[in-house]
């Protein structure tokens, strides 16, 4: 009974948490957006589903696509870098595991918005990149590259990478190799076995590291803002201007609750995908 009690004790701080700064912001949320907006400032507490209809017009239509267009981009480039990162660093000691976790850690230690800075002064006109192509006489003049696309899917890249590569680590950690070497003894050749056994255990690992990528980089619009300037504009970017500029506060709650769906549904999808391959394995 006491031990019940003292549990019931711990639970109820965690509850309160979650119900006023969490629960409480998203159902806020819900119900601004569909209120109207004052003709000077402020929301009047009025029904109406045009903060919904707005979304679908097409320069906001524009504005979805352009971020899951972004989203993808980045995520396919993460991927194929960050799988077989996480891959061979499974296989290594376990003194060079650790050293590569430590340098994988390191950036966050370092606040992201510094980190973006110092890819503008590689990214600039005449910057570092600039002057070691030039040296190297691989271009004549200056790229620019930043407040350019490219540089906006690199800083994606770069900010998301870790998350993958820590996924597909620990999936590929929990690997049984004893598998890929029965696969390889029943005459698979090593790409096989990797397709058919490898990529097949280490799917949740992907998966996880797919959710962890696409879902922010929809998302993480200060990077747009930062390396791409205004030419690029996501959904995150037309949510803060909505609320600073415009002072469209439903409209904003409305954006904020389809990019909430979306990734609800991506989540979804993620944990379907992730039982049905439990159960292809347990069978």
């Amino acid at each position: 009974m006491k031990q019940r009690r003292s549990l019931w004790l711990m639970l109820v701080p965690l509850y309160v948490f979650t119900l006023v700064f969490v629960a409480g912001p998203l159902v806020y949320m819900f119900i601004l957006s569909f209120e109207t907006r004052a003709e000077t400032w402020g929301v009047v507490q009025e029904f109406t589903l045009d903060n919904y209809k707005n979304i679908f017009q097409p320069v906001y239509l524009q504005t979805f696509a352009e971020s899951f267009r972004l989203a993808i981009t980045s995520t396919i480039l993460i991927t194929l870098i960050g799988y077989p990162f996480g891959y061979f660093m499974a296989k290594l000691s376990d003194a060079w595991k650790k050293r590569l976790m430590l340098l994988l850690m390191i950036p966050f230690w370092t606040n992201s918005l510094i980190r973006l800075y110092g890819w503008m002064i590689v990214f600039r006109a005449n910057g570092v990149l600039d002057k070691l192509l030039m040296a190297l006489g691989v271009i004549d003049t200056p790229l620019k590259l930043l407040y350019t696309y490219p540089a906006v899917v690199v800083g994606m890249v770069y900010a998301l990478l870790q998350f993958m590569i820590l996924a597909v680590y620990s999936s590929c950690e929990k690997l049984d190799r004893s598998l890929i070497e029965a696969a390889r003894d029943l005459g698979a050749s090593p790409a096989k076995a990797f397709f058919t056994v490898t990529l097949k255990l280490t799917m949740p690992g992907l998966l996880s590291g797919i959710i962890l990528t696409f879902i922010p980089s929809m998302g993480l619009f200060f990077i747009a803002d930062i390396l791409g300037g205004n030419k690029i504009v996501l959904v995150g970017s037309l949510i803060q201007d909505q609320l600073l500029k415009a002072h469209n506060q439903p409209f904003a709650a409305a954006l904020a609750v389809v990019l909430m769906l979306l990734t609800t549904l991506m989540i979804s999808l993620y944990k379907r995908v992730t039982h049905s391959s439990e159960l292809e394995g347990l069978l």
